[in-house]
């Protein structure tokens, strides 16, 4: 049996899920995306590059407007699908799907509805996450579960690395749950909203490091945000630190006394924390350079952040 959709999507899980559509013999009617905004670092693949090779009429509106609605209505499609489409799609442009309107989430729902998921799944120290394919409804993130795939976080992944396997779990969902919503017999699980969490956007600002929290606290802020996001700094003396990656040190290394303070020993980059654990600063940029271990004890020699 053959299916009709139309396709919300945006960055690698986007494109992606697109193709598995396409693998798939959907017919996509229309691909609705995002321009990419000049301010942003673009580091992920093209939705529209990908539709327009495959001769698919994408377009890039400023939002959901009476316009688009009316658009996707004469189109009349069997699905509604969003792949990583950074607007909330309202019930009545979801209601036009003939048979249902999808997202793919990354998360491991109900754990981490919101916005930028996989980064404060890193930051809070969890150990997996996933990709969800899921009903929409009225509140984000929280329609009946089709299928979810789980997926590691190693202590010292980013968040970038994270993503990217969350981008192969969105693809391996949606290609095993496809023919199941083609024919009709996709199973339903609600979600227990309660038993899960919700969290918002954020911002570069954001990234500010708190030298008083453990050092746990402190690496796990490091890799959530480390790029292709912004970056983890602390403002010292003059200047910006971006702290771009990290590694805890075990207990057991001498530390100075004295409460957190950055400082360079046996040629490291070391940061002793609130709990009294110590950090080493693996890879730092100041006003844009790499800074060196030599580097940082002429500049700056010992900080107290």
């Amino acid at each position: 049996m053959s299916a009709t959709a139309i396709v919300f999507a945006y960055h690698d899980v986007g494109v992606r899920c697109l193709s598995v559509l396409l693998a798939h013999g959907v017919d996509v009617r229309l691909v609705v995306t995002h321009r990419d905004n000049p301010a942003e670092r673009i580091w992920f693949a093209s939705v529209e590059r990908l539709a327009r090779r495959h001769g698919l009429e994408v377009i890039t509106p400023d939002g959901v407007d009476d316009a688009l609605q009316a658009r996707v209505a004469a189109l009349a499609p069997d699905f509604v699908f969003s792949f990583y489409y950074r607007s909330m799609l309202p019930m009545s442009l979801l209601d036009l799907a003939h048979r249902s309107a999808l997202n793919l989430h990354g998360s491991l729902l109900p754990r981490y509805r919101g916005r930028v998921p996989v980064n404060w799944a890193v930051i809070h120290g969890e150990r997996e996450t996933g990709a969800t394919l899921h009903y929409m409804a009225a509140k984000p993130d929280a329609g009946d579960i089709v299928d979810q795939m789980a997926v590691p976080i190693l202590p010292d992944d980013t968040a970038g690395e994270v993503f990217s396997k969350v981008t192969v779990a969105a693809e391996i969902v949606l290609d095993r749950s496809l023919p199941a919503l083609i024919a009709g017999t996709a199973p339903r699980r609600a979600q227990d909203l309660a038993a899960g969490s919700y969290f918002g956007g954020r911002r570069p600002e954001d990234g500010r490091i708190d030298w008083s929290r453990s050092a746990r606290a402190v690496h796990d802020l490091v890799r959530g945000v480390a790029p292709p996001y912004p970056g983890a700094f602390s403002d010292v003396a003059d200047s910006r630190l971006r702290i771009l990656r990290t590694r805890r040190l075990p207990g057991g290394d001498p530390l100075p006394a004295g409460g957190p303070r950055l400082f360079v020993r046996d040629d490291r980059m070391l940061a002793v924390c609130g709990d009294g654990q110590m950090l080493e600063l693996v890879e730092v940029e100041v006003d844009g350079q790499p800074l060196s271990a030599g580097g940082f004890a002429r500049r700056y020699g010992t900080i107290r952040p």
